[in-house]
């Protein structure tokens, strides 16, 4: 062996289970914590127009989520598929797999916009949002309809990205992007300049043309920058089945679990619309200074999907639930730090939110101080539900702790304590805990039913590699010395 690479081998030997999971972790992390910052930074913005501004932003938005995120199963499933590949080196499976997916993902989130599109008016006011409420939001509400096709291709581009070992190149994306958005929201909304006063439409305008510029951005990393797959649809009729079916046996389970997960935040913000725009507008802002902070434990559920989807891919049972243990356990260190912090955000309300009035900012209080409570468990389902249960083939647990949660026992709960008893706004939150913890007794339940041992078995073997020990040594040393980059950032 070269000298050169004789130095740089014992670097390889101080590559720990920690730094694996931060390397793909933490760009996730932050580009998720960026993403909720746009968010936060568009409200407050908005939040210049008045609180029933902030209804209407936050309804419209609970609704396209419910597309958004529904849609986004397919980028999920694309993730564990294209983790299992990239971990037994099938360079034509990645291929075909994301390929599918993307005409899959454009046809369903072109079909799926013409609601927004055509209807926005009468569709806000038909899912409970008040006469005031739908006639700020329904351009806003037009424009991310138009944004929507964007949004979905850009998330499952990146879930291939982290899933092939190049966790920051969304977070670079998306860290351009929301830049460019704060600013172009901030100037339309307010007319800042020579520009028009587009008020609440401004912020919508602005989410499109940035989805639209990641989407590019993220495009050219996928097939140009990285080349981690290539534009290989299969060729002929009979050659889509054998692609589709795995896609979508976890696709179609995700995107239920997703459908009732969003539907039930969407009823919520029904229940919060019954109690008055300000009650609706105090659950977005703590909605949203939540997002901030439990997205700072996000990344853990990306890092359950790759590195567990590749030890599955590699056939060893051992390492994935070694990797489960070890990410639940940084899931409760993150839960209870971003927890304290986000508690400390009812502190801030007055100076952020001073246009919104003195009643919703005591909500939002109340609702911050409830949730930063349970922080704990919201992270702990979000590893388990969205990480863990999907990784081991459980799509069906996962539907079961999202649905039984939210319609069994949140929900009911919500309209007892919040319309019919003294708390109002304080039972409606308290009932959102509540279906946490159930959700936490579900996937408890259901992830000590996983079979590890007989989903690794299944693997196709890996195939062997075709570089030599040497150049392998490069790598795996270059690999190491991102991730010291990465920790000492």
């Amino acid at each position: 062996m070269p000298v050169a690479l004789r130095r740089r081998t014992p670097a390889v030997a101080e590559t720990t289970p920690g730094r694996e999971i931060a390397r793909i972790a933490v760009p996730v992390s932050l580009e998720f914590v960026l993403n909720l910052v746009l968010n936060f930074v568009n409200q407050v913005v908005v939040g210049t127009l008045g609180a029933t501004a902030i209804a209407a932003v936050g309804f419209a938005n609970s609704l396209v989520f419910i597309l958004v995120l529904t849609l986004g199963a397919l980028g999920a499933s694309v993730s564990i598929l294209v983790a299992r590949a990239h971990g037994a080196d099938r360079r034509h499976d990645m291929n075909t797999t994301v390929s599918t997916a993307l005409v899959v993902a454009a046809v369903l989130a072109a079909l799926c916009s013409l609601g927004p599109l055509l209807l926005s008016h009468d569709l806000l006011r038909a899912t409970g949002a008040s006469a005031t409420v739908a006639h700020a939001g329904a351009g806003y509400f037009q424009l991310m309809g138009l944004a929507l096709a964007p949004a979905v291709l850009s998330m499952l581009l990146s879930g291939v990205l982290r899933s092939t070992g190049h966790a920051r190149a969304p977070m670079l994306a998306t860290s351009g992007t929301v830049v460019l958005n704060a600013a172009i929201g901030y100037a339309l909304v307010t007319g800042a300049g020579p520009l028009p006063q587009l008020g609440v439409a401004g912020a919508g305008v602005a989410t499109l043309v940035t989805n639209l510029l990641k989407l590019v951005i993220l495009t050219a990393q996928v097939y140009a920058v990285h080349r981690v797959v290539r534009w290989e649809p299969p060729t002929f009729r009979g050659g889509w089945q054998p692609v589709l079916r795995p896609l979508l046996v976890l696709a179609l389970p995700l995107g239920v679990t997703e459908l009732f997960w969003t539907g039930g935040t969407f009823l919520y913000n029904v229940v919060f619309q019954k109690l008055g725009d300000r009650a609706l507008a105090a659950a977005q802002i703590a909605a949203t200074l939540e997002g901030v902070f439990i997205v700072g434990s996000l990344g853990l559920m990306s890092a359950t999907t790759a590195l567990v989807g590749r030890s599955v891919g590699q056939g060893d049972a051992d390492a994935a639930l070694a990797w489960v243990r070890r990410i639940k356990a940084a899931g409760i260190r993150t839960g209870i730090g971003f927890g304290l912090l986000f508690a400390c955000c009812a502190f801030l309300l007055q100076p952020l939110y001073g246009h919104a009035g003195p009643q919703v900012r005591a909500a939002a209080a109340v609702g911050i101080l409830i949730n930063a409570a349970f922080q704990v468990v919201k992270v702990r389902n979000m590893i388990i539900g969205a990480g863990v249960l999907p990784s081991g083939d459980d799509a069906r647990g996962v539907i079961l702790g999202d649905a039984g949660g939210a319609f069994l026992v949140g929900l009911p709960l919500a309209v007892l304590l919040g319309l019919h008893s003294p708390l109002g706004i304080a039972g409606v939150f308290l009932a959102r805990v509540v279906e946490e913890v159930a959700k936490l007794i579900i996937f408890t339940w259901r992830e000590r039913r996983l079979d590890w041992s007989g989903l690794a078995a299944g693997a196709p073997a890996p195939v062997p590699p075709a570089a030599p020990v040497a150049d392998a040594d490069v790598v795996a040393a270059q690999e190491v010395s991102e991730v010291a980059e990465l920790a000492s950032r």
